[in-house]
């Protein structure tokens, strides 16, 4: 006898085969939303006249969330204080805009916002989106716009903040320092452009600073500056291009601290003039007292060296500089100084060899140095010292696949202790020709001379230069394989350098042009490049 399946039990079962079916031919996921937020309106309206409100409302069509706000958003003229907008942390349909400043008469203000409002879901920017208001009953209308450079580097690494001062009869170079500009804005990362919109007719200086502090004022111990050094006259169909760089500081020692035997570090700021720099004893020195400075390679540290301990627990310093006098006092310990070690480096095709020692080196003698080839034939050699850096420089000719060794035959280096090294051997090896590349150079657009040309790798590293006061046409030889960028540096002073600016002084940096194309030299290659510069 069949039993009656009840009717209940038939409605569930099949419930449960259609969402087996439901899920077999179920879609995984829909459509990636690519589409920006919408704007739909704002409160007051954008472009709002004899503007009064103290809160603005902007909504979308969907939730949005405001991405980076603090370098995105760009208020100009500024407000103080800043205020308040809204979302922060949380998603929301409207941003919410709360003024606290006292807005000036008869003014246009524009809330540019760069990148910052993203959808919430998939990050999807409504670019470059601004709000403009006026105090007045008019908008301005009037605009300007450029280029930015960087004065060291092909391309600027970060986005540069450029600044219009209006000149009045209050206005002072040094505003840059200590009060907010008129009108400011970004430059777009991509085109390094710039455009400022929304001005009034009047008189104005600008100003590009790489603002890391985000407050509209320049801070030469961390910033770069790029000014154009007239004044620029708004209406105008000018365009400008904005060069930064990073401006040599006055030095200014730090208070020394005692470092490790014999040894007491001298921290400083700025760019000080080390051949013209001196430190000198106060306390009255032992006999037979020197004392040695040698530079840190890598921080802005000098290390006084001393081969007597003077009788006192404290040491005061005169340091002299060509712009400068101080005073400094140096406590004392007891801790052992280091013994002399000799070190080398380098030695390649394209770079001298160095003798290096962590002691300092007082005198050496190169009639104890030899070198000799695989053919065990003596190579003739020129040596040279650098007593900032504690190194000998050892320099002489070399060939393709050839190997060398270099001797110091015991006594041949004297440090400040008068210790000596022993015997130092130091086999080095070039290449044969067919590893290395080379680079020819014709440029066609140099017009003033002297320069500078040098290759870098892609950092901006300097890997080979040559210098030149009539020639265009440059050859570099025995070049690792791998990635070089071109530049040339327009020594205008002719001291063989690359020289920065100076904000104040309204002196601009040194030109550099780059060739605009990486040059990939291969192994046993020769790149022979026609060169114009950007």
């Amino acid at each position: 006898m069949k039993k009656k399946v009840p009717g209940f039990t038939i409605v569930i079962l099949m419930l449960f085969t259609l969402v087996q079916c439901a899920k077999k031919g179920m879609p995984e996921g829909g459509p990636i939303d690519e589409e920006p937020p919408k704007f739909i309106r704002a409160n007051p309206e954008n472009y709002t006249t004899n503007f009064d409100a103290e809160e603005i409302r902007i909504f979308f069509d969907e939730y949005i969330k405001l991405d980076k706000p603090q370098q995105q958003i760009i208020v100009s003229p500024p407000m103080d204080p800043k205020p308040n907008i809204m979302p922060l942390g949380t998603a929301r349909k409207d941003v919410k805009i709360e003024i606290f400043d006292t807005l000036e008469e008869n003014t246009t203000y524009t809330i540019n916002f760069g990148k910052s409002i993203v959808d919430n879901n998939e990050g999807n920017p409504f670019d470059y989106f601004k709000y403009v208001f006026s105090t007045g009953d008019y908008i301005d209308s009037l605009q300007i716009s450029g280029t930015v450079k960087d004065a060291s580097l092909k391309a600027p690494k970060e986005p540069v903040t450029v600044m219009l001062y209006e000149v009045d009869t209050s206005y002072t170079d040094s505003i840059v320092f200590k009060e907010t500009p008129r009108y400011v804005t970004y430059s777009q990362d991509s085109t390094f452009t710039f455009s400022l919109e929304n001005l009034k007719e009047g008189t104005y200086r600008m100003v590009g600073i790489m603002d890391k502090n985000s407050n509209y004022l320049y801070n030469p111990k961390s910033e770069k500056i790029g000014f154009i050094p007239q004044n620029i006259t708004i209406p105008t169909d000018s365009t400008y291009e904005l060069t930064v760089f990073k401006e040599e500081l006055e030095f200014d020692p730090k208070r020394p601290a005692y470092f490790k035997g014999n040894q007491i570090l001298f921290g400083y700021e700025g760019s000080p003039d080390l051949d013209s720099l001196s430190i000198d004893l106060i306390n009255q020195k032992p006999e037979g007292y020197k004392s040695r400075v040698i530079k840190d390679p890598k921080t802005d540290t000098l290390y006084y060296w001393y081969n007597i301990k003077p009788e006192s627990d404290s040491l005061s310093f005169e340091v002299t500089s060509p712009k400068t006098r101080d005073t400094l006092l140096a406590r004392l310990s007891t801790l052992d100084r280091d013994s002399l070690k000799v070190s080398t480096e380098g030695g390649g095709m394209n770079e001298d060899f160095k003798f290096k020692a962590n002691t300092p080196i007082i005198d050496y003698s190169e009639d104890l140095v030899k070198i000799l080839d695989q053919d065990s034939m003596e190579v003739p050699f020129s040596t040279s010292f650098n007593p900032l850096r504690n190194e000998i420089l050892v320099k002489f000719d070399k060939t393709p696949a050839n190997r060398y060794q270099i001797t110091a035959f015991p006594g041949a280096i004297t440090d400040l202790f008068e210790e000596t090294n022993d015997t130092i051997q130091q086999n080095v090896r070039t290449k044969a020709l067919s590893d290395y590349g080379t680079i020819i150079l014709n440029f066609q657009n140099i017009e003033s001379f002297p320069v500078i040309v040098q290759l870098t790798d892609t950092k901006g590293e300097v890997l080979a230069e040559q210098y030149s006061e009539n020639s265009r046409n440059f050859s570099f030889q025995f070049l690792k394989p791998g990635n070089y960028l071109v530049r040339v540096i327009f020594d205008t002073n002719e001291n063989r350098k690359w020289d920065t600016g100076s904000y104040l002084k309204k002196i601009q940096p040194e030109q550099i042009k780059y060739f605009s194309d990486t040059l990939e030299v291969r192994a046993n290659w020769d790149i022979n490049e026609a060169i114009i510069l950007d």
